[in-house]
């Protein structure tokens, strides 16, 4: 078997690895070609360019880059054309590889197509499902409630688990070294402050969050804090950080993120998968988000759900409270978190959302990378549908 993976950030690097080692298990000599990372080169894969050229985000990153990348999407269609591969499994990254796959149908009609990872029409922009049935058979999706979503739109789909199942966690025993090595008393309590990865986040939420654990500590002066950041935003964190009389830690190193999300009592953390980091770990969290005022007005007119965080969504509660656009206020926030500090009822029904989340997500089943893996071969073995 000859399969072709395109994916274009780390993320869809991680997801393809595990798939491929999956594939590996259960069909030996499977040969792998196409685009993608570290982690997919270690599995076997030969990337047939760097996987960072796809690594792109916002429209001025991508306006330099267009004509090189609309020449990588032509060069990666011909390939797949000229090697025959028995399927093409895309990996996320959607404006670049369902460009190829179109590309690639249209050189191969017969070309059988797998893409993994849904789009959040949930949420938003439900025409994309319809677009994608276009150029793709198959979908394997991470959360629970999306193969009726896809299938609706004329492709096959099966959920296949979320990555955040199969993600490392740190012990009580790392979680008190980690207490213990920067002198947080066992009862103190202990805040995660987590304003996102991108400048722009951080930039915007990064005052408000500052703010809001500042009244916070006006009224429970115990309090610590720590900022988990990763290496592009670190400065501005760390600038963030400098109005504290007690400063916070800040933490970038993988291992010590993991303890200190095992350490922690609360979180107050941006919209995004870092809920689900925060769920698997069991720390009750507020999430607070805004973007630029049109934006705001775009997301207001397009969403199509009562909430963004994936916890609320996946449990059906809405146990975690959000504080989105205008509301993202840094005094509501903080009674927020006070609330969830002295009331034990409302911590407890986040922990009662957040089992049930990792639950849905495939915690205590098969790795999702071999679900996914099951997946890919049950597509396969099945006739094509019509076109």
């Amino acid at each position: 078997m000859k399969l072709f993976l395109i994916a274009g950030e780390p993320s869809g690097d991680n997801l393809g690895a595990a798939l491929m080692a999956g594939l590996k298990q259960l069909v030996p000599g499977v040969e792998f070609l196409g685009v993608g990372g570290p982690a997919m080169e270690a599995e076997g894969l030969t990337s047939r360019f760097p996987m960072d050229e796809l690594s792109l985000m916002g429209i001025w990153e991508i306006l330099p880059k267009y004509r090189a990348l609309k020449a990588r999407i032509a060069e990666t269609a011909q390939a797949i054309a000229d090697e025959k591969p028995d399927a093409l499994i895309t990996i996320d990254s959607p404006d670049f590889c369902l460009r190829v796959a179109r590309q690639a149908r249209a050189l191969n009609p017969d070309l059988r197509t797998i893409h993994y990872v849904a789009p959040s029409v949930w949420a938003w922009r439900a025409g994309r499902a319809k677009k994608m049935a276009e150029v793709i058979d198959h979908v394997l999706a991470i959360l629970p409630f999306e193969p009726p979503l896809m299938q609706a739109a004329g492709m096959s789909c099966d959920f296949v688990g979320h990555p955040i199942v199969a993600e490392p966690v740190a012990g009580p025993a790392e979680a008190a070294a980690f207490r213990e090595t920067h002198g947080i008393a066992p009862g103190q309590p202990l805040i995660l402050c987590l304003p996102g990865s991108r400048r722009t986040e951080v930039s915007r939420l990064g005052p408000r969050f500052d703010e809001a654990l500042m009244r916070l500590r006006d009224r429970v002066p115990e309090i610590r804090v720590v900022i988990p950041t990763v290496r592009g935003v670190s400065g501005l964190v760390r600038d963030m950080a400098k109005r504290w009389p007690t400063a916070p830690i800040v933490v970038e190193n993988a291992d010590e993120k993991r303890a200190a999300f095992a350490a922690a009592d609360l979180a107050l953390a941006a919209s995004g998968t870092v809920s689900l980091d925060l769920a698997a770990n069991d720390v009750p969290m507020v999430i607070g988000y805004d973007v630029a005022p049109l934006s705001r007005l775009i997301i207001r007119l397009m969403l199509k759900t009562d909430t963004v965080t994936l916890v609320n969504l996946v449990s059906e509660t809405r146990a975690v409270p959000e504080f989105l656009g205008a509301d993202c206020d840094p005094g509501p926030m903080s009674q927020a978190l006070f609330c969830l500090l002295e009331h034990p009822e409302d911590r407890s029904a986040q922990i009662a959302a957040m089992e049930l989340t990792m639950e849905r997500l495939g915690r205590g089943g098969e790795a999702p990378g071999l679900r996914a893996a099951r997946s890919v071969l049950g597509a396969l073995s099945s006739a094509p549908r019509p076109r």
